[in-house]
């Protein structure tokens, strides 16, 4: 059984790090709030019983180290589980809960490009070398340059209408206002080792590694983590109409490893320069690598969170924002010409210096697990005599 070195999952600088999560207790019957330092991991639910409760708290890092008490379990026991998917284990989960999970799309000039050819494609992959290529001598470079909303933005959009050129993808990469949706349910995200889902009505398919960050129901981002965007490009090429189907299925947004918290040494601005890698590993033996690198965002944070949150919308329990993806695989599977499509089995890394690596194989959706721990099961879950006190040694010679 493949096993990982802690050192490649948590951050480089895990020493200083403010890591918590959430791991599954079959002890208890449910979820409970972690924390993360060096290798043990502490219960603190009876401090926060939801990562959401920990987010409106005023200083989440400092909650977190005042209840610190005795490690509950070693992380190497709860990523063994998580990878072995050991349900009756304890093993890592999704590191958010009622959170609402929003997603930013059309961020980065060579993402946006790779959505107008999935639209001249309609779907079909054959054509995507072809299309690529009339795409690319229509925009130029000009383009990578350009600022959203601006009065050069607004040129190139009458140059590219008077080309026949022009798309709705093109509208929110560069025009006045970003594309932000609802990417998944309150609590259907998966963790580190959980498989991601492939639905078998999509033949074109890839992950889309990025940052996340987590807001409170103010508006006011508290830290961030890993997220793999599963994307549906044959489904959404059809139609952006088709966005819910290609966005939104069992398993198809996954997060972690762990939230990182904001401190004195790790703050937004430590984000705007990171760099998040991705490497895709099939049974095959095929391997594709790619980076997404935050610095060439088209749009600063702060904007994208006052898109999704603020007087048109509330999120009393706040929310969690894909903020979007450099990477858009073109690289040959298979067949020349039809570029990079996921298969069963796919292990699939996605890594970043301050947050450490979100691991996921990929599997057929409609035989995955069904998602059945909803908001009601929570909700009795943290009423119920069992979530109170769990012992903080349990577990930990699993």
């Amino acid at each position: 059984m493949e096993t990982f070195p802690l050192q490649d999952i948590l951050p480089s600088d895990a020493g200083s790090a403010q890591l918590v999560g959430r791991v599954w207790d079959p002890e208890t019957g449910g979820p409970r709030v972690v924390a993360v330092k060096g290798h043990d991991v502490y219960d603190i639910t009876d401090s926060a019983r939801t990562v959401a409760d920990l987010m409106e708290h005023e200083d989440p890092a400092e909650l977190v180290a005042t209840a610190l008490d005795r490690p509950r379990w070693t992380l190497a026991e709860l990523v063994d589980a998580s990878w072995a998917k050991a349900t009756g284990r304890p093993h890592l989960l999704a590191p958010v809960d009622l959170q609402v999970i929003k997603a930013c799309g059309v961020t980065f000039v060579e993402s946006m490009v790779e959505r107008v050819i999935e639209e001249r494609c309609s779907g079909d992959f054959n054509k995507a070398a072809e299309v690529r290529e009339l795409v690319g001598k229509a925009l130029g470079g000009s383009i990578s340059s350009l600022r959203p909303g601006s009065d050069a933005a607004k040129q190139a959009k009458e140059v590219l209408i008077r080309e026949g050129m022009w798309s709705q993808y093109l509208e929110v990469g560069i025009g006045p206002d970003p594309e932000v949706f609802t990417k998944a349910p309150v609590l259907s995200a998966v963790g580190f080792g959980t498989d991601i889902g492939l639905p078998t009505f999509s033949s074109w398919n890839n992950p889309e590694p990025e940052l996340v960050l987590v807001v409170d129901s103010s508006g006011r981002v508290r830290g961030a983590t890993l997220g793999n965007d599963v994307n549906l490009r044959d489904v959404e090429g059809r139609s952006a109409l088709l966005l819910g189907k290609a966005k939104d299925n069992n398993a198809s947004a996954a997060l972690g490893p762990f939230i990182r918290l904001f401190d004195q040494g790790f703050t937004l601005d430590t984000l705007r320069q990171e760099e998040i890698t991705l490497q895709v590993r099939g049974r095959d033996g095929y391997t594709l690598e790619g980076r997404n690198n935050v610095a060439k965002i088209s749009r600063p944070f702060e904007e994208l969170v006052d898109a999704t949150h603020g007087s048109h919308h509330q999120y009393p329990d706040g929310f969690v924002l894909f903020t979007g993806t450099l990477f858009a695989p073109t690289q040959d599977r298979d067949t020349t010409g039809q570029g990079f499509t996921h298969k069963p089995g796919d292990t699939v890394t996605i890594r970043s210096v301050h947050l450490g690596s979100l691991v996921n194989r990929t599997g057929v959706t409609e035989e995955l697990p069904p998602w059945t721990f909803g908001i009601r099961a929570l909700i009795e879950y943290l009423q119920s005599p069992a979530a109170v006190g769990a012992p903080q040694e349990a577990g930990r010679n699993a």
